[in-house]
């Protein structure tokens, strides 16, 4: 079994080849060539922390693997990340252990790589302020993908930590352009495109600031519970995710499902838009909301990708 260390992911895969490579699961999944299989997730009643597994195959690399991981509150006290992330992948041909694959910066890369591509396929053609909600490890990701997907005049950030939020704004991947610290008010009253980044558990985003022709990535949410939008925005807008049954169930649709206000049918996979059997918005006066729960098939094909790169250049580790 071969070991690719988080220095070594760091070195040889960027956010270009990790977006195209969840674009491409994207469209594995909607054409059926690629299954998730069910999440479990579970508070450990320790460290107020939350352990979980995702899994799942996709034929057409092939690439079958576990993710484990989840969220240690503490850890920023100790210089680490609050998020872990790893994930061992198989040999679909004989089920012996392939790679075991450190995988927090391919987390980060991944869950930007979903956004921007909602982004891309989602956002108005003439959208030009960006604002994101949430200033912590993966905000600024989420920036810089973004900021390669269009050429935004304008962002605002907001987070109820302000100095966090300042510390983003100075980021050098901003240089360019108009920043801004706001309240979520003004940013949704500003913006074109929202990035919503947080562990919130009550809505931060309210149906009276969202404007005509918004598109929200909403990427916070992938827990029971977990909230970052009023749930009439949820039947207001057109609505896409990584899969219909996860968003219903973990994901920012949640809230509104549960409420009877949509239904799992209202919301189109993301790779129907990509691989164009679904045309996406209709008009720039739509809102589109993408629910992003972040799959195991993202995962898989980030790693897959460290894989492949860390092989040719003889940086993968051979494990007794």
């Amino acid at each position: 079994m071969l070991y690719i260390s988080e220095q070594t992911a760091k070195e040889l895969v960027d956010q270009a080849a990790v977006t195209q490579a969840v674009n491409d699961a994207f469209v594995a999944l909607a054409n059926n060539e690629a299954s998730n299989w069910p999440i479990v997730r579970e508070t450990l009643g320790y460290a107020d922390a939350i352990f979980g597994f995702k899994s799942g195959f996709n034929r057409s690399l092939p690439a079958l693997g576990l993710k484990a991981g989840g969220l240690w509150p503490g850890n920023a006290s100790k210089g680490l990340l609050n998020h872990q992330s790893t994930v061992l992948l198989f040999d679909p041909d004989t089920g012996a252990p392939k790679a075991l694959v450190r995988a927090n910066y391919l987390t980060a890369l991944r869950t930007a790589a979903a956004s921007a591509l909602s982004i891309r396929h989602l956002a108005k053609k003439d959208a030009k302020v960006l604002g994101i909600i949430g200033a912590g490890g993966q905000a600024e990701y989420q920036l810089a993908a973004a900021l390669n997907e269009r050429s935004f005049s304008a962002v605002h950030i907001s987070s109820r930590n302000p100095s966090k939020a300042n510390v983003l704004a100075s980021s050098s991947i901003l240089n360019g352009c108009d920043v801004h610290v706001s309240t979520p008010e003004a940013l949704a009253r500003a913006c074109d495109v929202i990035i919503t980044i947080t562990p919130s558990r009550d809505a931060i985003l309210e149906i009276d600031w969202i404007q005509p022709g918004t598109h929200i990535a909403a990427m916070g949410t992938d827990t029971v519970g977990k909230q970052e939008l009023d749930p009439s925005i949820m039947a207001w807008a057109t609505l896409f995710g990584d899969e219909a049954s996860e968003a219903v169930h973990l994901g920012e649709c949640q809230h509104a499902y549960k409420s009877g206000l949509i239904s799992e049918d209202d919301i189109t996979t993301l790779g129907h838009v990509i691989g164009g059997t679904d045309a996406g918005r209709s008009n720039d006066d739509e809102v589109t909301v993408f629910d992003s729960t972040g799959m195991a098939l993202q995962d898989f094909a980030a790693c897959d990708l460290a894989l492949c790169y860390a092989q040719n250049e003889n940086r993968a580790i051979q494990l007794d």
